[in-house]
Formats: C-alpha cells, structure tokens, sequence
C-alpha cells in the first residue's frame, strides 16, 4: 500500500473542507445563492483554487450528495452485517440513521432543496445508491416481519426516513438535548417499523 505524502494529505484536507462549506453554505442560501468564490473562501482558498479539486460549483454539489449516499449504503450494510438477527439489523439501522440526521443536518437540507441542480450522471448515481439503501432496510423488514408485503415495507421506509431527516433540520436542537432527542427519534421509528 502507497503511503500519502504530505502533498497529498492536504490536498485531501482541502477537498474535505471545500464540501464541508459546500453543505453549509448550500443549505444556508440554496445553491444558486452560493458562488465559487463564496465556497472558497469559506474553506480558505481562493475561488480559482477551487478548480484544483472540482470542476465547477455543480461536481462539487455531485461529489457531495454522490458521496453522503455512498456513505449511507456502505454504513447501512456494516451494521446489518454486524448485527446478530434482524431485529437487532433494524434497530442498527434506526440508531445509525439517526445518527447521520443528527450530524448531518445540511447536506439532508441540500439534498431536499437542490437535488435539482445535479448534473444527470450524479443524479442518477444517487437516486441508484439511495434505492439501495432503500431495499435494505425492505430486505430487513422482510426478515423481521415476513407476512408484510414488500410494498408495504418499502414506505414505511420512506416514512420512517421523512420522519428522522426532517426533524433535526426542522427543529434546531440544542447540544444538551441531543442525547434525549436522539432516543425519542429511534422510539418513533422503531414503533413506526414494527408496530400495527
């Protein structure tokens, strides 16, 4: 394996700061309210610098929402591979997707208002990845609850998403609340799940 040079750790550091600006600043203004200057300087490079790593403002908001679904689907199947039955894949599921609602609150604003704005290879790329991450959650339902019908399994995924993404993004919640905020979120979707 090639060892990173010091060139290339920065480079990355720098790419990770320029999407991180980009979540903030897209979900604060929308996407056609930021520039390519506003995105560098919130990362601390120069507008022109920003094409050193990205082809434009519209791959930056590819790479950002591509790379969030990536995240999604690969960390969604580590924990339903670490989990010992289905019903402990679930509750894997619920915790992990709260915890990225409540980390990631922009890009889910992003990914709402701008989606849009992608351009048709990465739009088609996170819809592929979001789908997929989708038919796990259906594939562990299915397992869990075998007598309910796919149909059925695949919009109380939907659901369950709507609910957990919009609330931390909706309703600012303070720091001191986030451990009790977090536990109320998985009670809902875990009944909303499994119950009726």
């Amino acid at each position: 394996m090639l060892q990173e040079t010091p060139r290339t750790q920065a480079k990355a550091k720098r790419r990770s700061a320029l999407l991180a600006s980009a979540a903030t600043l897209f979900a604060r203004r929308g996407f056609n309210g930021v520039s390519i200057e506003d995105l560098g300087a919130a990362a601390g490079v120069s507008g022109p610098a920003v094409y050193r790593h990205f082809n434009g403002k519209q791959a930056l908001l590819g790479a950002l929402l591509v790379g969030v679904s990536e995240d999604l689907l690969a960390g969604g199947r580590a924990v339903v591979q670490a989990a010992p039955d289905a019903g402990s894949s679930l509750r894997a599921l619920v915790a992990f997707h709260v915890d990225f609602a409540m980390a990631q609150p922009d890009v889910i604003r992003v990914q709402d208002r701008d989606f849009d704005s992608l351009g048709e290879e990465d739009s088609t790329a996170v819809r592929s990845l979001q789908r997929a991450y989708v038919e796990l959650w259906v594939e562990v339902l299915g397992e869990l609850l075998p007598q309910r019908e796919a149909a059925l399994r695949r919009l109380q995924a939907h659901a369950v998403f709507g609910l957990i993404n919009s609330t931390p993004h909706s309703v600012p919640i303070p720091s001191r609340k986030a451990a009790a905020a977090r536990s109320m979120l998985e009670a809902m979707a875990w009944a909303a799940l499994t119950e009726a």
